[in-house]
């Protein structure tokens, strides 16, 4: 039996590593793209370095590896990035989707591909999101995750091409930046704990409320929504459960010997922040039967950990 083989593009970062090893795990050849390779991408991938900007690089690596499947991971993927860098956030994720797009428009096989987009999309709301809610993205992030699902809208109904679309919503776990809050919270904490004495947290907007889900459960969703045949339905990935971050915080803290003191420090403020962000799961759960299987605290715990057990970290 002939494996199926997955490109997926962006591999190096903190979703990639998870990505490989779910189609790892359920059978497929894995290759891999980036503009550099992590050292601790598994053996098993098949890697290669390239730019998503450079056209030629692409197309010449799609013709290589000849993949079922392509997942397009690379992205300016921090809404709080995308303020510091607009032009270069539309750049990667809009130029970066189309050049995949068009190497695969001259493909003489018809691999999928699929296309991650975000809760970011949505106009503001203050109840849970579906997929028929309305798309008016109040940042750069969003609005270039917008646009990314505009063309491959355009593509899939021009060029009759099998372009899957998914709005994940707020996702963590082990590995993800300290540009985020939940690893960052975790990395300062942990570093106060091995301290051995008091310390201060810097942190953002703690009122914000987020939906949020283990990564391993969202690279589950995109492997369950590539696989299926219809790729005309766009669909929210998040856990459903909503969380105001100053209860993961006080989570993590409850998890230290020392006494934490919490300081609010404005240059981690967005200009604008949506006050509330939750995913209504029910379609995807209708129609691939996808579920959350991981608990978010249970999640944070090991998150915490992994800054205390590593040395890299003192």
């Amino acid at each position: 039996m002939v494996m199926k083989k997955v490109l997926i593009f962006g591999i190096s970062g903190f979703v990639g590593h998870y990505l490989a090893q779910e189609f790892i795990s359920h059978g497929y050849a894995v290759y891999g793209s980036d503009i550099h390779k992590d050292e601790m991408l598994l053996e098993d991938i098949v890697f290669y370095e390239a730019d998503i900007l450079d056209t030629h690089a692409i197309e010449n690596l799609i013709t290589k590896a000849e993949p079922d499947m392509i997942i397009n991971l690379a992205a300016i993927s921090s809404v709080g990035m995308s303020w510091s860098l607009p032009q270069k956030t539309i750049s990667i994720n809009v130029i970066g989707a189309l050049n995949i797009m068009e190497a695969v428009r001259q493909c003489a096989w018809s691999p999928k591909v699929m296309l991650v987009g975000s809760s970011e999309e949505y106009a503001p709301s203050d109840v849970p999101i579906s997929e028929l809610d309305a798309l008016n993205a109040n940042n750069p992030y969003g609005i270039s995750k917008m646009v990314q699902e505009k063309f491959a809208s355009v593509y899939r109904e021009h060029y009759n091409m099998k372009i899957y679309c998914v709005r994940s919503f707020n996702h963590t776990g082990i590995g993800q930046k300290e540009t985020f809050a939940i690893p960052s919270f975790c990395k300062q904490i942990a570093q106060i704990e091995k301290s051995g004495q008091a310390g201060v947290i810097k942190v953002g907007n703690l009122s914000a409320k987020r939906d949020l889900t283990n990564v391993k459960d969202i690279v589950r969703g995109y492997r369950m929504i590539i696989e299926s045949d219809d790729c005309e339905n766009v669909y929210n990935i998040g856990s459903g459960q909503l969380y105001a971050m100053y209860e993961i915080l006080d989570y993590i803290i409850s998890l230290t010997s020392q006494k934490v003191t919490i300081e609010t420090d404005p240059l981690l403020f967005r200009p604008l922040d949506n006050a509330v962000i939750c995913c209504d799961n029910s379609l995807i759960e209708k129609k691939l039967g996808w579920k959350p299987r991981y608990d978010i605290f249970e999640t944070v715990y090991e998150m915490y950990n992994y800054y205390l057990n590593d040395d890299t970290y003192a």
